[in-house]
């Protein structure tokens, strides 16, 4: 990593807030160049804290592009930070109005040019896109990293129709501890205890809301770009990772969006691909967004246009042992000038045929519920332990269909296909199945996987329910992927009909389903590996930075595993427990001193999918001894369920200088429809 002080323009900075229609001001932080001419604006919007949370992340960015002649803005939004106003759901309507009127605020400032860019990772990639389909006219380019265009089918709430137990349990808690942080007097001054009241006052658990959703109604369609992608009319440079869940958003996009758009997929975790962070190898990535900037806020295309690059820019990944982390991916740079892309073709691997179960006929799949506990990290954020372990024991828990050693490399690109001629017992059920490259040795490595709950097969906003005992054919994508199968490896596609705690057991699965393999295939989406002859070859600059901000980060006086997977052999319950280290405690240079802990636990027997549960506590502390600013929050977060209903059970405690503030629970039943 290069650290840039010698930027071509001195930078200031300054906090400010942004006046909104009805009269809530929003708090910004600006880093702009020293020059008496205007120049675009970037915008990053969150809720995450620009005043601690992100400021890490922050000063590693806005600081280089101010550097290179843009005002860089990072605003927190409503009732999060040290914003005004109350906290709300996620990317709801107030704050998506909120957003068009920031852009139209900084497009009205003297200092700047009328126009406005906007980058964001996960949330702030996610509303990047939503607001460039509200169209505001300043907007006129966008960089997406880790986001969606489908919040009901990629996003941490459902996948596949299924609940997604994991992440949707673990980001509800998150933010309930991250919406119940107050204000910073350093920054608000006295007025912060009144707002951090209304905040608690106001607060509601988000996993309520998502609950009540349970199929693709209008609740998951607002917000999702991909219900009318002409309405996107700002370009769109789409970043995503190999190892981050929301990677399909970026083959949508290049498909489907009539606005300039160029797409990168590298090795990455869910994180922007210059923070160095494992898998790598981490690449220039603000130097490439900078060459967007220019080219669509500046008109300057510079010496290579970035419309001259591939629609597609992609990390073919090559084999490698399983492992939960890897430094660097081996692979290589490949681009595709179009999307589909006609140097890739389906090529269909019959369950009867080219891949074998063990046993001819109809094959039974009934898996012990805790298939799935070396699923991984849904979210890998470059710790030690995100990614899957060798697959051989979840492999032994589910039907596995293999070929023959191959006789030749296989590049696959794309979204894989299996379709399956299932007979289900019960009314409802869940199919997982996971691509695999198995190695000489035995060793397992998953390459990807896809979910469908049996009731979503017919269309995600319905519900069909099985008919006992009958057979039908379903068909379902998994996820996206770049990986090359050495000759000698075999592939394996394993069946599972269960896999917590990514997704939530439906009452009765513990009947699991009977698999047909006449009738039942893989589809392959294989890629030419000629197809870049005569191509220049894809290379990006090395990372970037502006100096780190001067953090302090304090490792924990009693170290836990980051992953830790039990087994009672008496009672057969597995547990899982989870340190999510999203950054932990640390010290900040004006003085903040930030405390952060968190665990997360699933558990559930291997017997009885009732028995699976949830809990999620957090413990964060604020403390800045010039203001006698001394703040406690905690909380609790449990899910359950019996055959009708998910049971939750919210508990919020915040305290002064060690004096209880607030205190609430809450409690609710929730109909189980399609979960």
């Amino acid at each position: 990593m290069r650290y840039r002080e010698d930027l071509p323009h001195r930078t200031v900075r300054e906090d400010t807030t942004v006046p909104l229609p009805d009269g809530t001001a929003l708090y910004a932080r600006i880093w702009r160049p020293v020059t008496d001419l205007p120049v675009p604006a970037l915008l990053e919007y969150l809720p995450y804290r620009l005043s601690d949370w992100t400021a890490p992340r922050d000063a590693q960015r806005h600081p280089w592009y101010a550097g290179h002649g843009y005002a860089s803005v990072r605003v927190d939004v409503r009732g999060h930070g040290n914003s005004e106003g109350l906290p709300g759901d996620e990317y709801d309507r107030t704050e998506l109005a909120d957003g068009v009127a920031v852009i139209h605020w900084l497009a009205e400032q003297p200092w700047c040019s009328g126009r406005v860019g906007m980058f964001g990772i996960s949330w702030g990639g996610f509303n990047s896109l939503q607001l460039a389909a509200l169209a505001p006219e300043p907007l006129r380019a966008i960089v997406t990293v880790c986001s969606t265009d489908d919040r009901y089918d990629n996003d941490v709430h459902y996948l596949g129709g299924s609940v997604l137990a994991v992440d949707m349990h673990a980001w509800s808690a998150t933010m309930l501890a991250f919406a119940a942080r107050p204000p910073d007097p350093k920054f608000v001054g006295e007025r912060w205890r009144e707002l951090w009241l209304e905040r608690l006052e106001h607060l509601d658990p988000l996993i309520h809301t998502w609950l009540d959703h349970q199929t693709r109604d209008g609740y998951w369609r607002h917000g999702s770009v991909c219900e009318d992608y002409s309405a996107i009319r700002a370009a769109v440079l789409a970043v995503g990772g190999w190892a981050d869940p929301y990677r399909d958003t970026v083959f949508r996009l290049a498909r489907h969006l009539d606005a300039p758009t160029r797409g990168i997929i590298g090795p990455w975790s869910h994180q922007y691909p210059d923070r160095d962070l494992p898998p790598g190898p981490a690449i220039g990535f603000l130097q490439e967004t900078l060459r967007w900037w220019d080219r669509w806020l500046k008109d300057d295309p510079g010496p290579r246009d970035v419309l001259d690059e591939p629609l597609l820019r992609v990390w073919m990944n090559e084999s490698v042992p399983p492992a939960t982390s890897y430094p660097e991916r081996p692979g290589r740079w490949v681009g595709e000038d179009s999307w589909p892309s006609p140097a890739v073709s389906t090529r269909t691997y019959r369950l009867d045929g080219t891949l074998r179960a063990s046993c001819p006929g109809p094959v039974p799949v009934v898996s012990p519920q805790h298939t799935g506990v070396d699923a991984g990290r849904f979210f890998p954020f470059g710790n030690a332990t995100d990614l899957p372990p060798d697959q051989r024991e979840e492999d032994g828990r589910s039907v596995c269909f293999d070929s023959a050693p191959l006789p030749g490399r296989i590049e696959v690109l794309g979204n894989a296909r299996v379709r399956l001629r299932l007979t289900c017992p019960g009314t409802r059920g869940q199919v997982v199945a996971r691509l695999c490259d198995v190695a000489p040795d035995g060793s397992s490595t998953l390459v990807t996987r896809g979910v469908l709950n049996l009731l979503a097969r017919r269309g995600r906003d319905r519900t069909t329910a099985w008919t006992p005992d009958a057979t039908e054919d379903v068909g379902f994508d998994l996820v996206g992927i770049a990986h090359a199968f050495p000759p000698g490896h075999r592939l394996r596609l394993a069946v599972s009909s269960a896999y917590w705690p990514w997704v939530w057991p439906h009452p009765g699965s513990a009947l699991g389903f009977t698999v047909h393999p006449r009738g039942s295939a893989l589809l392959l989406p294989v890629r030419d590996p000629g197809a870049d002859r005569g191509r220049p070859p894809i290379v990006f600059g090395a990372p970037e930075q502006a100096p780190p901000l001067g953090v302090v980060f304090d490792e924990p006086a009693e170290p836990r595993p980051e992953r830790l997977v039990r087994h009672d052999v008496a009672t057969r319950e597995w547990t899982l427990d989870v340190d999510p280290r999203y950054g932990g405690s640390r010290r900040y240079p004006d003085g903040l001193e930030f405390t952060e802990d968190a665990l997360e636990h699933y558990a559930v027997r291997a017997d009885d999918p009732l028995s699976a549960r949830t809990r999620s506590d957090w413990t964060v502390g604020l403390r800045r001894a010039e203001f006698a600013w001394d703040v406690r929050i905690t909380t609790r977060s449990e899910i359950s369920a019996d055959a009708t209903h998910f049971l939750t059970d919210n508990q919020l405690t915040a305290e002064e200088g060690g004096t209880v503030l607030f205190r609430r629970r809450w409690e609710r039943r929730v109909p189980r429809t399609q979960g």
